[in-house]
């Protein structure tokens, strides 16, 4: 494949970024994608199957799992941060002070909070620095974030799993208004599961791709084989749409817990109300496989996976048609 300026950033032979996946990211799946030669990321709770106590118990793990995966892999690798307030939150900072200790490659920082000196501490000391907005994908902020140094941005649209953003606009719309915006790289993200879809966003001038849902359906992620086989099971029409919160929607395959928070959203509750018995239900399914107390937060792109694949041939197949 032709190099380009993702694969040359990253150090990657692909312009394939696996999404960091909160609970179902661990070394195993960040090793596999780079031995297929995408790029991977270790979400916060790679490895774990329960939250840490505490920020030093969050660092340990963490700690723990970049050692498993450079026993795993010699190719680098990034690590997802989620920046909150920055007079409340503990994570974050010490996150970041292990990646550059650790020798990690890349920070994945998700979130709508652009705080100038994060940006600048992890430009500073050599990392590569890769910008995705949760619940406001706009042109502004990609712009804004281009100008405080990212090295590239992942245009997310309303097709994704996980948080959705507050406007309903698709990936495919996004990314021609963000390519015109930046003067770096794109990456797409959202409703992207095969070669078509990889196609039609580098048709639109995306430079690489930032996948979850399809690796999901890997035999080296984690997530529970109930949540699998439904992917492969199933499409788009099969999942359900509710608001909640902190993000204002978020789309679930038809769990018990998932229907109930429909009819809430549906009914008229607030987003905080229906939040707080989103609480943990994320693990519940992707872990436990709990089809009734579990969310699982796909997306779309699940309408084009039809099987449960080794890594190496999800990324095969990506790439297929990209030269």
């Amino acid at each position: 494949m032709t190099k380009n300026r993702v694969t040359e950033i990253l150090g990657s032979e692909k312009p394939i970024i696996q999404a960091p996946m909160d609970w179902i990211t661990d070394a195993k799946l960040v090793a596999a994608v780079n031995a297929a030669g995408g790029f991977g990321f270790l979400a916060p709770n790679a490895g774990q199957t329960t939250n840490a106590k505490s920020p030093a118990e969050a660092v340990s793990r963490m700690k723990n799992e970049i050692e498993q995966t450079k026993a795993l892999t010699d190719r680098p690798f990034g690590l997802c941060v989620l920046p909150g307030d920055p007079q409340t939150d503990q994570f974050t900072a010490p996150m970041v002070d292990l990646a550059i200790e650790e020798g990690v490659k890349a920070i994945a920082y998700v979130g709508d909070r652009l705080i100038p000196e994060l940006f600048a501490k992890i430009k500073d000391n050599g990392l590569i620095l890769i910008y995705r907005a949760l619940n406001n994908p706009s042109v502004e902020q990609f712009k804004t974030a281009a100008a405080m140094g990212a090295d590239m941005v992942v245009v997310t649209g309303f097709d994704h799993g996980g948080d959705l953003p507050y406007k309903s606009i698709s990936t495919l719309e996004l990314i021609p208004q963000v390519v015109d915006a930046v003067d770096i790289p794109v990456l797409a993200d959202g409703g992207i599961a095969d070669r078509r879809t990889v196609n039609a966003v580098f048709a639109l001038g995306a430079e690489g791709v930032y996948c979850g849902t399809v690796f999901i359906a890997s035999d080296e992620c984690p997530a529970n084989k109930t949540i699998k086989n439904f992917i492969v099971s199933n499409n788009a029409d099969s999942l359900v749409l509710f608001r909640g919160a902190p993000s204002p929607y978020y789309r679930s395959i038809p769990t018990t817990l998932a229907l109930k928070l429909q009819q809430m959203s549906r009914q008229g509750a607030a987003n905080e109300e229906i939040g707080k018995l989103m609480r943990g239900a994320v693990r519940n399914a992707l872990v436990d496989g709990d089809m009734e107390n579990g969310l699982a937060t796909l997306g779309n792109g699940i309408s084009n996976i039809h099987a449960i694949r080794p890594v190496k041939e999800i990324i095969d197949d990506l790439t297929h048609d990209v030269a």
